[in-house]
Formats: C-alpha cells, structure tokens, sequence
C-alpha cells in the first residue's frame, strides 16, 4: 500500500511529526507554526523532508507536506492547483474529504486564501470559495482556472516526499494537468473591482518579509 512505502522512507523524526497530523485541523495548525518561506536565496519547490528540516514553506511546499500527511494515515494525497492571470501567482492547497464533502488545508501568509472546512459538495464548489478572495493590488478578480484533483500518488514517495532536489518537475506536471475556467473572457470584462477595505485586508499579513526582502521587492 502507498501509506506502508512512504512510512518506510521516512526518518524516526519524520514519522513522529506525521503519526500526531491525524486531522485535516491539525495538518492545518501543523502548517500555520512553519515559517513562510520568502525564498530570499531563489525560487525553491522543496519536498515534504527538506521543508521539515527548514521549518518553512510557501503554498505549494506546504500542500506537499500536507498532503504526504494524509498520506501518511491512509489518505488520498490530492492536491489543487488555482490559476491566475499572468501577473499574479497561483495558489495550490491540499484537498480532503469527510462526509462526503470536501474541504482544504492551505499554507499562506495572507489573511485570505485559507483553510476550507469539508462543507463543499463539489471541488469546483471549493475552488469557487476563493474567487472573490483572490485580487491583486488593484483590486482586480485574478483567479482563472483550477485543475482537476491532482492525485500524488501516481509517483513513488521517493519522489516527492524526500528529494532533496527542486520539484520543477511536479509543478510542471501539475500546472499542465487539466483546469477548468472559472469565468468566461465575457464575464470577466463586468467583474467589479474590489472596494478599498476589501484591498486592505489582503495586505494583511501573518509574518512580515524580512527588510532586505522588502527592499528587493521595491527596486
């Protein structure tokens, strides 16, 4: 079974940080302790093992994490990836089921584009509770597309879980899976811009970049 091969890879340390991920709630608090990774060396897509050992992670890197949890425990290893326009940057959570519904757990240093409680009877359903959250600094609506549930577990843990190389790979893979439109280009020219508060409140953050991040930003 996959959850026995990917146990077996994993260090003592490791398997004690998974075995207490019982939950989707947990796997969430678990991924809000980590640090953001604000890549301040160059882009990385580290794996589940060297993100532990860093104690940081953006949104892909925390939903590998998240979804080798599951994993783990005899879970589907799902993920969900949301596009954007080009001068924005998507978003990829860990997608779960309870009841019957579905729900995700999300690494993010925004106050939005968070966890989803299991209430949503469709993955589109899911991906739609992020649209109106997702604007860029003009306030424009920049979400697109989501892909189909991404299944891990068509690659060996091997090689995703404990590489110690960039997973270029797995994003390209999961970038060119199937999406779907959220809105057709019609649409989109009447989309209303967000309102100065609601501009406001995506600027708030969890964990403020460090000064030099800051100043490369601005040059």
């Amino acid at each position: 079974m996959y959850r026995e091969r990917l146990r077996g890879i994993l260090t003592p340390a490791e398997r004690k940080i998974f075995a207490r991920l019982t939950s989707p709630s947990k796997i969430q608090d678990f991924l809000d302790s980590l640090s953001i990774n604000f890549e301040m060396n160059g882009e990385t897509y580290m794996s589940p093992r060297r993100v532990l050992k860093n104690n940081k992670a953006h949104c892909f890197e925390g939903a590998l994490v998240a979804a080798a949890a599951f994993a783990y425990h005899g879970k589907k290893s799902l993920l969900l990836d949301l596009q954007t326009v080009p001068n924005d940057e998507d978003h990829v959570v860990a997608l779960f089921r309870q009841n019957g519904l579905w729900g995700a757990v999300s690494k993010t240093n925004h106050a939005m584009l968070r966890y989803r409680d299991p209430i949503y009877k469709t993955v589109r359903e899911l991906a739609m509770s992020y649209f109106h959250e997702y604007i860029d600094d003009d306030g424009h609506k920049s979400m697109r597309a989501f892909s189909a549930p991404f299944d891990l577990s068509r690659f060996s843990p091997k090689k995703w879980v404990i590489a110690e190389d960039e997973l270029d790979w797995l994003v390209e893979a999961l970038d060119s899976s199937r999406h779907s439109p959220i809105v057709s280009a019609k649409i989109v020219r009447t989309l209303r811009r967000a309102s100065r508060v609601e501009i406001k409140a995506m600027q708030v953050v969890e964990q403020k970049p460090p000064r030099s991040f800051r100043a490369r930003a601005n040059s």
